[in-house]
């Protein structure tokens, strides 16, 4: 089997080895026809070998951890934070082996350290690194994922195991990341919990103005009739109104994607310098112009939508004859003068 170099020497420090994979869940199965399929040989552990045998390929030998263990230096944890506890009795055979921690949690922050730190303090004597937990089971089956992608964040204290575990990431045909220290193994874990991070500010933009605008049309247009002439216009609601705030939202909403670069140019021309850092909000701000592009991009093709349905309303059809009506007599009237 392959051990760490003393001498990182590149591509060539990793021969086709024997890698262990602890753990039979989706995942396991996953990497194992990815290693497969890449010219490694795979040996499964698992608690049930006898179960867990029928769910891989026939050449994969599958027994218990300790098996599994002996027969490589290379080991993907496929397993829980919460069963670490079942490597404790086995530290010693796991002592020197490179251990891959590709779990992830249920939420961002879920626990005071992340999964691989608390990995490596329950096993000092092993060379833990965080890798491949980005990747889901259904894009590590796919020779070449196409609508998934391809990077993988690598980290750990050990340089050597690093980019050990990075060349085997690129034979694997993924495109590794060196993240540094195990330290920023927080970091990695919290990307597959994350759902769109970078919109929750655009988002609460844009619901904020559309309240603003929506608040300000209804006032003028419903409430200011209602209470000054008595008229009831409270069915122009759903339409109107709302046709009214999108556009009005789109409009700001691109207004703020220039204006993020204006102020950026600004503060560079005040200090003189383009290699100042900007402030932690403009820099935030200039980040969510996309952001901010697509939405009002959206709420401006709604606009158009709503536009279009206009005058499929009774109401609106009679305002359109009235209005045409209101004009042929003020024609008539005016040429009879």
């Amino acid at each position: 089997s392959c051990k760490i170099c003393c001498d990182y020497s590149g591509p060539s420090c990793l021969a086709p080895t024997t890698v262990a994979v602890l753990g039979s869940g989706d995942f396991s199965k996953s990497i194992t026809i990815r290693l497969l399929r890449c010219g490694f040989k795979v040996v499964i552990g698992s608690r049930r070998p006898k179960l867990a045998s029928h769910f891989f390929p026939h050449v994969v030998d599958v027994s218990h951890y300790e098996d599994a263990i002996k027969k490589s230096n290379i080991l993907f944890l496929a397993i829980h934070r919460e069963h670490y506890s079942v490597l404790w009795d086995l530290k010693h055979l796991l002592a020197g082996k490179v251990l891959v921690d590709v779990s992830n949690n249920r939420r961002v922050n879920q626990y005071p350290e992340s999964n691989a730190e608390y990995l490596a303090s329950l096993l000092p004597d092993s060379v833990v690194v965080k890798g491949f937990n980005i990747i889901s089971a259904w894009a590590m089956q796919q020779i070449y994922p196409k609508d998934a992608s391809t990077q993988v964040f690598i980290c750990s204290d050990s340089i050597k195991a690093r980019q050990l575990i990075m060349e085997l990431a690129r034979q694997l045909n993924f495109q590794p990341v060196d993240m540094g220290p195990l330290s920023l193994s927080r970091y990695i874990e919290n990307i597959p919990v994350q759902l769109f991070p970078g919109w929750k500010g655009p988002v609460l933009a844009a619901v904020a103005l559309s309240i603003f605008f929506f608040g300000y049309s209804f006032v003028r247009d419903i409430i200011h009739p209602y209470v000054k002439h008595k008229q009831s216009d409270f069915y122009k609601i759903p339409i109107e109104i709302v046709n009214h705030t999108l556009p009005t939202v789109a409009i700001t909403l691109l207004a703020l994607v220039y204006l993020a670069g204006q102020l950026a140019a600004a503060h560079q021309l005040y200090y003189g310098t383009k290699y100042k850092q900007f402030p932690h909000w403009l820099e935030s701000w200039l980040q969510s112009r996309k952001q901010l592009g697509l939405i009002s991009f959206f709420l401006a093709a709604v606009h158009i939508l709503y536009s279009l349905s206009l005058p499929l309303r009774k109401s609106e059809r009679y305002l359109l004859l009235n209005t045409a009506y209101q004009q042929v007599t003020l024609v008539v009237v005016f040429y009879c003068w």
